[in-house]
């Protein structure tokens, strides 16, 4: 992969213009009655980047896929459509992929389209290369959180994890949206790292979504337990530090 590059701060907010969905209720101190993810985005706000660059050689550890137009995303180059990317998420943000492998005209996508492991292919045309050195790592175990520009740590913190039977999935995943709840007494505190990855065990029943993210709480007590059913929650001095550098296709990995 290439070298580094700056990161994107957000200069802003976008009120997201998508319809009336409810917000569900964040992982809370209640694990049977509360809400693993994120579901609807009428009541977010969606963090803007700065305007991209192009350079001709990204430089960065990981490469990134800024979509310019709409895509297929495809079972392999050339194979199977299992879904189409638009160039925003539902979130209103514009829509960056983390890249894992190229090929020739085809890059291979960590995209929330597809099942957590799994990866799909869109054609390289469709996209504007960028690359970062920023990068997540959590520790379920240890219920920490680091951020990293290249090896070194920029900032280190504990966090919730889902409880035994609703774990926080682990995997590669990336980052898709920085968003702000309208409501102050939201949920999800003051703001949520939105990622690719889904809750595969939820609560029987469970009618709302399967995202997951790493969020604020209004319960701070909780931050260090083992007690949401897969988000992971962070007090709001980390979250809001954590919003204001990691830039849109972030990789977070999320190991046991």
């Amino acid at each position: 992969m290439p070298r580094e590059s700056r990161a994107r701060r957000p200069r802003g907010l976008r009120r997201c213009a998508l319809g009336a969905a409810v917000l569900a209720t964040a992982c809370g101190s209640d694990p049977e009655r509360r809400a693993p993810v994120l579901q609807a985005p009428a009541s977010f706000a969606a963090a803007r980047s700065a305007p991209p660059t192009k350079p001709a050689r990204p430089e960065g550890r990981y490469l990134l896929a800024r979509l310019k137009r709409p895509a297929q995303l495809r079972i392999a180059p050339g194979g199977r459509v299992v879904a189409r990317i638009a160039t925003r998420t539902e979130f209103g943000s514009r829509t960056v992929l983390n890249v894992v492998g190229r090929r020739r005209g085809w890059l291979r996508v960590v995209a929330t389209e597809r099942p957590n492991g799994e990866r799909g292919w869109i054609p390289a045309a469709r996209a504007t290369l960028d690359a970062t050195d920023y990068a997540v790592r959590i520790d379920r175990s240890a219920r920490r959180l680091t951020l990293l520009r290249g090896s070194r740590v920029l900032r280190r913190f504990t966090v919730a994890v889902g409880r035994p039977a609703n774990p926080t999935p682990v995997g590669r995943y990336a980052v898709t949206d920085r968003l702000r709840p309208a409501r102050a007494a939201s949920p999800y505190g003051c703001c949520a790292v939105a990622l690719t990855g889904h809750q595969t065990k939820l609560v029987p029943g469970w009618p709302g979504g399967d995202r997951l993210a790493i969020h604020g709480t209004q319960q701070p007590e909780s931050v260090g337990r083992a007690v949401s059913l897969g988000c992971l929650r962070a007090r709001e001095r980390d979250i809001r530090a954590l919003m204001a550098r990691v830039p849109l296709g972030t990789p977070v990995f999320v190991r046991a």
